[in-house]
């Protein structure tokens, strides 16, 4: 689930007609004061962050006038709550509250509908007032053609013992969370405390929001960099990692950082797995051996060879990694020759400094694994592969092995792939990149093996020179898929003219 900070859901909020305090977000101690002296009242300051109890971690704090205001500001901003560094802040008005309530909307996966929830005891937790005052708390599931209409919400209200004009304000304040948790396809939505002012206003005095994490494409308008279920902000790898799924719908790509700052010799290992109990299992095994899982990457669902390579790029951008793991399930459907060209492609073109052991196991793993054994000899690190009757145990004791023994002999000479300058360049789009083909080098190329490679027959002979093979239409029909079958062909069989770019923005060569 995407989380949204608390200013963000206020002014969401504020859109759907529901009352909030006047306030300012400031990433600063001066904009802070800045905020403070138009507000023109005392102000409370506070934390954005995605913990509980802020308050009683000093990430809520008062202030009568502007320069108290920066004050409390420079205290907070920067503070690690819960592993949660602090870097904004919310200026608000302080309102005078006479009665707390709390309401709220979640997805219930096992009524496969919305469920609204209201107490008229607000400021805590729902579970621990369901727990300890059950005859304050009412739910109703809510069919999601018909809505929550208004005397639904009132009705709500009456049942926790709220009536008359206050009962229809309550009343108002829910359906505009319900239809704010609509219309963002949220998996929940708190206000809590839903307060009511000494002069009888019915205010929103806190609010959270989650977004379900396929539905953040659909609203650009939240800002949301990163649909991930963190309890902190993406890091700028994670970001990265998220654009290469956002853009390229074919299997699945996550990628989490589990470890920042770490250095060589410190036992992080960069894990890529392939299924989440295969990967569990996986991870396991390392941490058994004493070492630390430096981030979690998971392609599976069959991706293409692209999205492997990306993943495997980005995992290996992460500085002081003592060794590279990928294992996951031994009995995947997909096609494991795909993974291992990617692999084969990101090693060379790093060169791969760690010792790296790969487990393919499922359809293809015997061509898969002798994909990687032809990468594996001209790397400066050692590369081993091993299929489904290699268990994760044995495969995280060969890398413990490959790590020990590159500590004694140290690197091998190896001279990155680079991309060349073609001197006859031939280019096409691919799905998301693009394919350079040297004709010069071709014409010197007896075999043409990137041919025979390509199983979708885009490429073909035409004047001794690989060409679409309907160069009119590539983009209606026979597109490049990037399995990057012609490309390790040509490289390890052919004459090294034919390149595929795949960018990926951002990241650091």
């Amino acid at each position: 689930m995407a989380r949204l900070f608390e200013y963000q859901g206020k002014e969401i909020l504020s859109r759907m007609k529901i009352p909030i305090p006047k306030g300012q977000v400031a990433r600063t101690p001066e904009e802070a004061e800045e905020a403070a002296r138009s507000i023109g009242k005392p102000v409370i300051i506070k934390a954005q962050a995605w913990v509980t109890g802020r308050a009683s971690l000093g990430g809520i704090r008062k202030a009568d006038s502007a320069d108290e205001a920066r004050k409390a500001a420079e205290a907070i901003l920067g503070m690690e709550m819960k592993g949660f560094t602090v870097n904004e802040v919310l200026v608000e008005e302080q309102i005078d509250i006479d009665q707390e309530f709390y309401a709220g909307v979640i997805i219930d996966d096992v009524a496969r509908r919305p469920v609204v929830i209201v107490s008229s005891m607000g400021g805590t937790g729902i579970e621990e007032i369901a727990q300890s005052h059950p005859d304050k708390v009412a739910t109703q599931k809510v069919k999601i053609t018909r809505g929550l209409p208004a005397h639904d919400a009132r009705n709500l209200w009456r049942k926790v013992g709220i009536s008359g004009k206050l009962q229809m304000k309550l009343g108002n304040a829910l359906v505009g969370l319900y239809n704010m948790c609509r219309k963002y396809e949220a998996r929940s939505g708190e206000i809590n405390p839903l307060v009511v002012t000494n002069d009888g206003q019915v205010m929103a005095a806190d609010c959270r929001l989650t977004v379900d994490d396929y539905a953040v494409f659909r609203h650009p308008d939240l800002g949301i960099e990163i649909a991930r279920e963190l309890d902190r902000p993406a890091t700028p790898l994670e970001k990265i990692a998220y654009q290469v799924e956002a853009v390229d719908y074919r299997g699945t790509f996550y990628f989490i950082q589990m470890a920042q700052g770490f250095r060589e010799g410190e036992g992080y290992i960069g894990f890529h797995g392939a299924g989440g109990g295969g990967s569990m299992m996986s991870m396991d095994a390392l941490l058994k051996r004493g070492y630390k899982i430096a981030n979690f990457t998971d392609t599976s669902g069959n991706p293409p060879s692209s999205k492997v390579y990306r993943a495997a790029r980005i995992i290996l951008s992460q500085e002081g990694l003592d060794g590279y793991f990928a294992s996951g399930s031994g009995v995947a459907s997909q096609e494991q020759f795909h993974s291992a060209r990617g692999f084969v492609k990101a090693f060379r073109e790093v060169g791969l400094s760690i010792p790296a052991v790969i487990r393919l196991g499922g359809n293809f793993e015997e061509e898969a694994i002798e994909i990687l054994g032809k990468c594996a000899s001209g790397l400066p690190s050692k590369l081993e592969a091993y299929g489904r009757d290699d268990s994760p145990d044995f495969c995280a004791e060969r890398l413990q092995l490959l790590i020990e023994e590159q500590k004694k002999a140290g690197l091998r000479s190896f001279t990155p792939r680079k991309r060349n300058p073609a001197r006859k360049p031939y280019r096409f789009e691919t799905v998301t990149g693009s394919i350079e083909i040297d004709h010069a080098c071709c014409v010197q190329c007896k075999d043409k093996p990137c041919v025979a490679a390509c199983t979708r027959e885009i490429l073909k002979i035409e004047d001794s020179a690989p060409v679409l093979a309907q160069e009119v239409a590539v983009v209606k029909k026979g597109r490049c898929t990037e399995c990057l079958a012609c490309e390790i062909a040509c490289e390890f069989e052919g004459n090294g003219g034919l390149w595929i770019d795949l960018p990926i923005p951002e990241l650091k060569e």
